[in-house]
């Protein structure tokens, strides 16, 4: 008798059902909704009733001339380039201290933890404490700079807009580089250590085998860092809201912060704020496919090409055969 073949295939998709159905009600039902609603005049708490514009792009064309959103988008960019730079670079340099077996770090785990502290801590917290840091009249970076003779009476560092900025960007920096940092450890451990050991033995510098061997190898982790950075720093929110709630004068407004104002704060103008979002929505995804053309492998891009060519050339002389058969 032949016995049965039995099918676990079933329980793959019992297991991946629960994920499934919390995609579809928790992430694409709302995205759905969010881009019909950019699309109505729908506005106002508690109002259920909405209905269609007759120029579907109205909110789009009042928010791109809105002057607000203008100052947070350029606010975004500019935290984010200025946050990720230093942050890209700080996490480069520990994963190649720490992943270096020729420095032989003593205690490398207790660091790795110190480093990646910050991002375990809430961003209330963190919020509140850089907030502290900087009070008027009375704060540590005050009080320093009165006692060392800076300053002759208190300053209100967060009334600056550049302070603030600066404050900001520094708090994001310090959040994320471990956790940068670890991802890229985690990268170069996946190099194989007979290519370290090659360049060692031909009497490579720790600068080149950085340069000519960590860096290239880590192509695919570096896009992914970045990919992922750029769509957090693009969603910046936390920090700003608690911090200064996007002062002083939209100093630290963010596109985020814009939308949450417009949907939550009083005007409950929901067909703007998902107008906006969808704009930022199509921004971050243009941003990633020119990363993700940008950073391609264009060896096996040349590769993928080169084999079309071969098959589209293969698949003329059959048809030619095919033909010359025929008659």
């Amino acid at each position: 008798m032949k016995r049965k073949k039995k099918s676990y295939a079933k329980y793959g998709y019992l297991f991946c059902a629960p994920f499934v159905i919390a995609w579809l009600i928790f992430s694409l039902y709302p995205t759905i909704f969010t881009v019909l609603l950019s699309l109505t005049d729908f506005k106002g708490l508690g109002k259920v009733v909405f209905n269609f514009l007759d120029n579907p792009l109205q909110n789009f064309e009042t928010i791109l001339k809105n002057p607000s959103f203008k100052t947070a988008f350029k606010n975004t960019v500019v935290m984010w380039v200025l946050n990720f730079i230093p942050q890209i670079s700080l996490a480069l340099l520990l994963a190649a201290w720490f992943t270096d077996a020729r420095y032989k770090i003593k205690g490398a785990g207790f660091f790795k933890v110190i480093f990646y502290m910050p991002n375990i801590i809430t961003a209330a917290t963190i919020a509140i404490l850089f907030n502290k840091f900087f009070g008027y009249p009375m704060g540590p970076v005050n009080d320093i700079f009165t006692t060392l003779g800076w300053a002759e009476k208190p300053i209100q560092f967060l009334q600056d807009k550049t302070v603030a900025k600066g404050v900001v960007i520094f708090v994001q920096f310090w959040m994320w580089y471990g956790n940068t940092m670890i991802v890229l450890i985690s990268g170069v451990l996946g190099i194989s250590p007979e290519i370290f050991e090659a360049a060692e033995v031909d009497g490579a510098s720790r600068l080149q085998t950085f340069f000519r061997i960590t860096i290239p190898n880590l192509k695919t982790i570096l896009l992914y860092t970045l990919v992922t950075s750029l769509i957090g720093g693009l969603q910046m929110f936390d920090i700003p809201r608690l911090f200064l709630n996007g002062g002083p004068d939209n100093g630290t407004l963010t596109t985020s912060l814009f939308i949450y104002n417009q949907a939550f704060s009083g005007s409950y103008m929901y067909n703007r704020a998902s107008a906006a979002s969808m704009i930022m929505f199509v921004v971050i995804c243009g941003a990633s496919a020119v990363l993700f053309f940008i950073m391609r492998d264009k060896d096996e891009a040349e590769l993928a090409k080169l084999v079309r060519k071969q098959e589209k050339e293969y698949r003329k002389k059959m048809k030619e055969m095919q033909k010359g058969g025929t008659n």
